[in-house]
């Protein structure tokens, strides 16, 4: 039998441990469900991506300046021949597979700073070379949000269209895409990818002394639409966020500062220098079984990043959302923890303080709850994979017919 060729996209291997933690879900769904599978990568750090999952991988921008301002004629000359070479050479990666995948991750939002020349034209690249060579391009399990800014806005609405598969993480996302005019009537609304990712056995957590909490720190500058006003939210952000540190840290409680993103290091140090107390350690999380494994060991969590709440929420510790986009919102009603959202944007350190303290008390009730809502998470994902299976890989062996390219 031939093996089905897969392509997996993204911006992957380039630091966020979220983006990453969806391509290893979907590594582990086709290790598990196809094993023949041939896979390889089109994405932003294909020497990490090889290195770590061991899939060949090509990066996937031509100018390796892509994500970098450019201010000079040869720095903006070659942005502007990048987008030509990229039309080619995506094309021809797309054309050697017989699907291609986009494992999860908020490829149609634009919640933090995004141009629409970068990852959003990428995406589109991908999807259109699928149309038109044949090759089915699946958004699986992915984020959506509504996008003011209309090039960005086009170039989202159109990839979406042009997938042969799509699925969301919430029913915001899926809402989203349908007010942009996308028909959803077929897509399907599934728990994000990372909660098929393996959790690590859940300590002990006897009654005693008040044990650590982790507090999961973001590079946090707004959205898309706050560019004018990123240095004050940021700061707010950051004031907001040392002074709840510094109150943990004045009650005797050990903090364990998590991040989700290589650019988070710089609120990490911070933090530590404003705060300067042994009690406040950071952790060196490579991957969200490391951050899993961190929160699984904290008594509470209160985190930003929408993975770092994923790997608290997925482990059954009680958790904190410092929320920055509505798919944080949607990611804790799911869990049954709603009521514990705290804007990131407007973060006042007593108000924070007192949610965490109704949220520890309330403890042993939310562990018993993440655990009913884990088990229905799973039982979701199962059967998001089984539908997976019979859309891209149709025949009753559960082995796909290779495309045979035009």
């Amino acid at each position: 039998m031939t093996q089905v060729r897969v392509g997996v996209f993204g911006l992957l291997g380039s630091g966020n441990l979220g983006n990453d933690g969806s391509l290893e879900a979907v590594l582990g769904y086709l290790r598990e469900r196809h094993p023949g599978a041939v896979v390889d990568a089109l994405c932003g750090g294909p020497e990490v991506v090889t290195a770590r999952y061991g899939i060949p991988a090509t990066r996937l921008h031509w100018y390796r300046g892509e994500y970098r301002t450019a201010s000079r004629a040869g720095a903006i000359a070659g942005k502007g021949l990048g987008k030509l070479v990229d039309v080619l050479r995506t094309a021809a990666w797309v054309r050697r597979h017989d699907v291609v995948i986009v494992p999860g991750m908020g490829v149609l939002e634009a919640t933090l700073p995004l141009r629409p020349w970068g990852f959003p034209y990428a995406l589109f690249l991908l999807c259109a070379s699928g149309r038109l060579t044949g090759t089915p391009v699946a958004l699986i399990g992915v984020g959506a949000a509504p996008i003011s800014e209309r090039a960005t806005r086009t170039l989202v609405r159109w990839s979406a269209r042009l997938a042969a598969y799509r699925s969301y993480r919430d029913d915001l996302s899926r809402d989203a895409m349908r007010a942009m005019g996308v028909d959803t009537a077929r897509d399907e609304v599934h728990p994000d990818l990372a909660f098929t990712l393996p959790a690590p056995p859940s300590p002990e957590h006897p009654a005693g002394p008040p044990g650590p909490v982790c507090v999961g720190v973001m590079d946090f500058h707004g959205g898309n639409d706050d560019r004018a006003r990123a240095e004050e939210i940021h700061r707010r952000y950051l004031d907001g966020t040392t002074r709840f540190v510094r109150a943990l840290v004045e009650d005797g409680r050990p903090v364990r500062l998590l991040t989700g993103d290589a650019c988070d290091a710089a609120v990490v140090a911070a933090i530590l220098d404003a705060v300067d107390s042994p009690l406040v350690t950071a952790a060196e999380a490579a991957s969200l079984a490391d951050l899993m494994k961190e929160t699984a060991a904290a008594d509470a969590v209160v985190a930003t990043r929408y993975h770092n709440l994923v790997c608290a929420l997925k482990v059954g510790t009680p958790t904190l959302a410092l929320s920055y986009a509505a798919k944080s919102d949607a990611l804790m009603a799911q869990m049954g923890l709603a009521t514990y959202c705290h804007p990131a944007r407007e973060v006042d350190a007593d108000r924070l303080l007192e949610q965490f303290r109704e949220l520890e008390k309330r403890s042993a009730e939310l562990r018993r709850t993440l655990a009913e809502r884990n088990l229905a998470a799973a039982r979701r994902l199962d059967h998001h994979f089984a539908a997976l299976t019979a859309a891209l890989f149709p025949t009753s062996d559960h082995a796909p017919t290779p495309r045979k390219a035009p």
